[in-house]
């Protein structure tokens, strides 16, 4: 397909998905989420060359959320192979993602990486191998970007800190159960700074093409083996979008992972990686807008491998 060709799914996209713009609830609980306009919208697409093609407000900023954790998860990875997956299972769930009961049937053992207490492990394990997993999430995403000013919104951080008290209540019970290295605390400031980081569309596509070039980063180095980048893009496609995969699987047939600031970043392996963004999401947690719009990009791409 030519960049050309890109371009004009990207403006069918937009328009196949303005009917549901503004559908959905933001995602009010965190307050600072709460402010922002249901009524935006931006999608893009990065191919592994690099190019990017963006419409509607695909340059504009959005608090990452739970997006952040297919980043610290592959950084983790990257870094000490499979020795994860001794504090962390890779099963879907049929749980909300902040649920407290399936955490004490498996001992403190999170379900998969993407559920919060997960998450929440993988960021601890990412803050024992580095002394800085804030910093390293933000070096990656700015690296692969080529921008330097990628940053933390504080206000969006302060809101997830003075509400988060589910999630400390999920990190206290995993350390309970002595799955925690760090203290609960400096972990969790870890996490929500960086749930709380602002990038479009247009920038986290190029940051997760190393997922579509089978684990190759932007500079030609190597972040994931191919084998480590196919088990990513799996939980994706499993677990990626809440306890809404199954049927994400089915709608879009891509790797997807979702945020509730309305984004969700989906993966072609070997083609591209595609980004939408609405502000408005479902009970899930899963935007509506954004979701529609991957679902109009597969049908006119066919690019979906299943």
């Amino acid at each position: 397909m030519s960049a050309t060709d890109y371009q004009d799914v990207v403006e069918r996209v937009v328009a196949a998905a303005r009917p549901y713009v503004g559908a959905g609830k933001v995602a009010d609980y965190i307050p600072s989420l709460g402010e922002v306009d249901p009524n935006r919208f931006g999608f893009a697409v990065a191919t592994v060359d690099g190019r990017v093609h963006g419409g509607g407000e695909s340059a504009t900023p959005f608090t990452i959320e739970s997006i952040s954790k297919l980043f610290a998860l592959s950084l983790v990875l990257g870094h000490d192979g499979k020795e994860i997956w001794k504090r962390v299972g890779q099963e879907p769930t049929g749980d909300p993602f902040n649920s407290l009961i399936p955490l004490q049937l498996s001992k403190g053992i999170p379900g998969n990486p993407f559920v919060n207490p997960g998450a929440i492990v993988v960021t601890d394990q990412l803050l024992h191998d580095t002394g800085d997993a804030y910093g390293a999430i933000r070096a990656l995403l700015r690296a692969e970007t080529g921008d330097p000013q990628l940053h933390v919104d504080a206000v969006t951080a302060h809101s997830e800190e003075t509400t988060g008290n589910r999630d400390r209540a999920l990190a206290y019970l995993v350390a309970d159960f002595g799955n925690m290295l760090n203290p609960v605390p400096e972990t969790l400031n870890h996490y929500f700074r960086q749930c709380s980081i602002m990038i479009s569309c247009e920038k986290l596509a190029l940051a997760a093409l190393f997922l579509a070039r089978r684990g190759v980063r932007a500079d030609g180095s190597r972040l994931l083996s191919e084998e480590d980048a196919r088990g990513v893009n799996a939980i994706m496609l499993t677990c990626g979008t809440y306890n809404e995969a199954g049927e994400f699987a089915y709608r879009v047939g891509l790797p997807c992972k979702s945020g509730v600031g309305g984004g969700i970043l989906a993966v072609v392996p070997g083609r591209c990686t595609a980004v939408a963004w609405g502000p408005g999401v479902d009970d899930k947690g899963n935007s509506v807008s954004a979701a529609a719009a991957l679902e109009a990009f597969v049908k006119l791409t066919g690019l979906s491998p299943l």
